[in-house]
């Protein structure tokens, strides 16, 4: 090998990174504050819009981007990437007159009311359930799972238990799967099945995809039929283990969470070690790419 030239000395790598590669591209505020736990991407736009959230001092304003470090804060509680176990998700039985919001004027008990701790972030729930509406719940503390659960574009399905005051007729059944115009979308059933009862108790399985638990009271209410009891036992592929008591709660397996990465085609943001909890997933349809 040729000896360097005296009078040069070799120049040595530069270990140096560019300041504009090495900081993190901006992202949309929702996002950011999704992947720190602080709420779902819907929960944001609504604190955006009620001037709840500040960046560096200022009103945060709609589709404005940030890197995270951006003095970022919500109701005036500073907002900031903090590691974690990884993604979490609990399942919970919710029982009635428990209401899905984080605090209530009125002092009553909210779903978020004695849940595990997290080592950070916190517990935002996938969709909601009325005050009178029980059973299955998700909750988990990766907002960006929960708001991508939530699409209705994506077609996921819900399966309710349903007390009703009569036996539907075929016709009426007919109608409930054809869909009723409810505030401007149409809502239906995609199954209907009636299971027991007598008299003015008389319990459906019904399914419907995308809606929620008030889409599915008003699609009744269309139809002059009174529901006395709503119970949710079922979302996509999630089934509410009958060992669940009410109020209790259950963590899923990691495999499970991968599971439900994979349905929304996400990639999990962080990776834990598979456990032996049993699975209470069931086999489910895999869901249109792009959708």
């Amino acid at each position: 090998m040729t000896p360097p030239r005296k009078g040069r000395s070799r120049q040595k790598p530069s270990t140096h990174t560019d300041a504009a590669e090495a900081a993190p591209s901006p992202v949309r505020l929702q996002k950011y504050l999704a992947e720190c736990g602080a709420g779902s991407r819907r929960d944001v736009d609504k604190w955006i819009e009620a001037g709840r959230v500040r960046v560096d001092g200022a009103p945060a304003r709609p589709g404005v981007r940030v890197t995270g470090a951006e003095r970022i804060e919500v109701d005036g509680r500073r907002i900031t990437r903090r590691p974690s176990r990884g993604t979490r998700v609990l399942l919970l039985n919710k029982t009635e007159g428990v209401i899905c919001a984080r605090r209530d004027p009125e002092r009553r008990p909210t779903v978020f009311d004695g849940l595990p701790r997290l080592d950070g972030g916190r517990w935002i729930s996938v969709g909601k359930l009325e005050i009178g509406t029980s059973g299955l719940l998700m909750l988990t503390n990766d907002g960006v799972l929960a708001h991508r659960l939530e699409q209705p574009s994506l077609g996921i399905d819900h399966e309710y238990a349903v007390r009703l005051d009569r036996t539907l007729g075929e016709a009426t059944t007919q109608i409930l799967r054809d869909g009723v115009l409810v505030d401007g979308t149409v809502a239906r059933f995609t199954d209907i099945v009636h299971r027991a009862g007598s008299g003015v108790n008389q319990w459906y399985q019904v399914v419907m995809v995308g809606g929620d638990n008030r889409d599915l009271r008003r699609l009744l209410e269309s139809q002059d039929i009174r529901m006395s009891r709503l119970k949710q036992v079922r979302f996509g592929p999630v089934l509410l283990p009958s060992s669940l008591k009410r109020g209790q709660t259950l963590e899923l397996s990691s495999t499970d969470v991968d599971a439900l990465y994979k349905l929304v085609q996400l990639a999990r943001p962080q990776h834990t070690s598979t456990d032996s909890r049993r699975s209470v997933l069931i086999p489910y349809p895999e869901l249109p790419r792009g959708a």
